[in-house]
């Protein structure tokens, strides 16, 4: 017979004292999504409290540090649970979903299971909260999960540069939030931020270099936060040109396009895929950010008369129905190819997307939607009726441009809170309900149009309280619990 030492306790069960007050919800954001309550007084850290791993469940024992360091309790590695402690697993008894996970307490223990490692992560995220906002975690039990399988935070480091620990701090804060994707925009027009080591004439003096962006995806990884980076092409690459004016679009005038590439010359797709190949071998997370809006030869009135050459390879290529926008097309296209083979899923704005073309972007591409603005811009409804996939950036709600230009207003936590949805894709008007699952999730977008507007510390003010609203808004599918004037009381009491 094994001795008491060795013994394993059984899950916890309530305390059937009757005359305790059944348990309510934990005070979180995002909220959970259930919480079964139960007569008990729940858990707190006591003498002789701490966390441990379930046996055999060593590869916890990250997310098991990281919560004892927070609550100010010892880890004490796979040890047998007893009394007072916090006890992490995975796998069997965990709800079904990635990313999902249970918290029973009772008997002066907590429980904490995942279907995979970020879900005992975002079990160890309302613990923490649960203390922080009532001092203990309830009585009973919570099966909660996410609602949108994307959710995040997009920086624009190119136009604006941020230092490795202000873009780190972040990455904290979204953890919080059960946030789970960092996307880095880190070249455009202004300025190319990231050290290379193939093209370095075209890095910024103000830049990351590969060091600190291996801490800080070191850092996302170990908070279950994958890291996008975008190098946006064939529009916004006005800070490589530069230094390859060789490789820049002229119209018939011989009048330079600012920030836009010759996509008829073959020497802009080497380019651009040596840099992608590259930063391939930096950042090993699922996706990859193409790009591929705001192409300035698409903006004019003829861009085929303003493109003379463009237009004839457009019809070499395609027929005498060829055009321009199918070459931008194609350049997508031929971009996705080289991140696919990489193991990557491409992305692309919307306004890189044509209709009416003799080619279109493959259908693998997932559509990042932020406006019906631009030209080529087409409603959302069209791309999620052709079958593709679709991340709400909806520029209405989720854009906070520095310095408001071109009629942007920074947006509030509370709009997002009470008026936005993931089917809000583009203005103020949802699309049906019948392309929900087509809608992936949404990030919030942080743009530096005019970078001296705000300092780091007012940018991360400012989009302190509208990336909570976010979370709960992609988290959980149900109607927001509270009024707006809780939650934010709740929000900046976590924050």
């Amino acid at each position: 017979m094994p001795s008491p030492a060795k013994t394993r306790l059984p899950p916890p069960t309530s305390d059937p004292d009757s005359t305790l007050p059944l348990s309510t919800a934990p005070a979180t954001v995002p909220a959970v999504t259930r919480h079964t309550p139960a007569r008990g007084p729940g858990w707190k850290p006591g003498p002789g409290s701490r966390v441990v791993v379930a046996p055999g469940r060593a590869r916890l024992a990250d997310e098991a540090r990281l919560l004892a360091r927070e609550i100010g309790i010892p880890y004490a590695g796979e040890d047998p649970v007893r009394r007072g402690d916090i006890e992490l697993t995975d796998g069997t008894g965990a709800p079904s979903g990635p990313e999902s996970y249970t918290i029973r307490t009772g008997g002066d223990r907590v429980l904490i299971t995942g279907r995979d490692p970020a879900g005992v992560f975002y079990g160890t995220r309302t613990v923490k909260q649960a203390l922080r906002s009532g001092g203990t975690v309830p009585e009973g039990e919570i099966t909660d999960g996410p609602a949108r399988p994307q959710r995040g935070l997009m920086i624009d480091i190119a136009r604006k540069p941020f230092a490795a620990a202000w873009i780190e701090d972040r990455l904290r804060e979204m953890a919080d939030l059960k946030l789970n994707q960092l996307g880095l925009h880190f070249s455009d027009d202004q300025g190319f931020r990231i050290e290379s080591t193939r093209h370095p004439e075209v890095v910024s003096a103000d830049r990351l270099t590969k060091a600190e962006v291996r801490r800080i995806l070191a850092l996302a990884e170990s908070l279950h936060i994958t890291v996008i980076p975008e190098i946006d092409s064939p529009g916004h690459l006005g800070a490589v040109l530069k230094h390859h004016p060789e490789l820049r679009l002229r119209d018939s005038a011989g009048r330079v396009v600012p920030g836009a590439i010759d996509i008829g010359n073959p020497g802009s797709a080497r380019l651009v895929d040596e840099l992608l190949r590259e930063y391939a071998g930096l950042f090993p997370g699922r996706y990859w950010h193409l790009g591929g809006d705001e192409y300035q030869a698409l903006t004019r009135r003829n861009p085929e008369a303003s493109f003379p050459s463009l237009a004839a390879k457009a019809r070499a290529a395609y027929g005498p129905g060829g055009r321009v926008s199918d070459l931008a097309t194609r350049w997508v296209n031929d971009r996705a190819a080289v991140v696919r083979a990489l193991d990557r899923v491409p992305k692309a704005w919307n306004d890189g997307y044509f209709r009416g073309g003799e080619v279109s972007v493959a259908k693998d591409v997932e559509v990042e939607y932020w406006t019906g603005k631009e030209i080529g811009a087409r409603p959302p409804e069209e791309y999620l009726a052709e079958g593709r996939r679709v991340v709400n950036l909806n520029d209405e709600y989720l854009y906070y441009v520095l310095g408001e230009p071109n009629d942007f207003t920074y947006p509030t936590g509370r709009r997002i809170y009470e008026e936005w949805t993931p089917l809000t894709l583009r203005g103020t008007k949802p699309v049906p309900s019948r392309y929900d699952s087509r809608i992936l999730g949404a990030r919030f977008a942080v743009w530096c149009d005019l970078s001296k507007a705000q300092t780091p510390a007012q940018v991360a003010q400012g989009i302190r309280l509208p990336l909570a609203a976010l979370s709960q808004k992609i988290w959980n599918a149900s109607p927001p619990p509270r009024n707006w004037q809780s939650f934010e009381s709740l929000a900046r009491r976590l924050s």
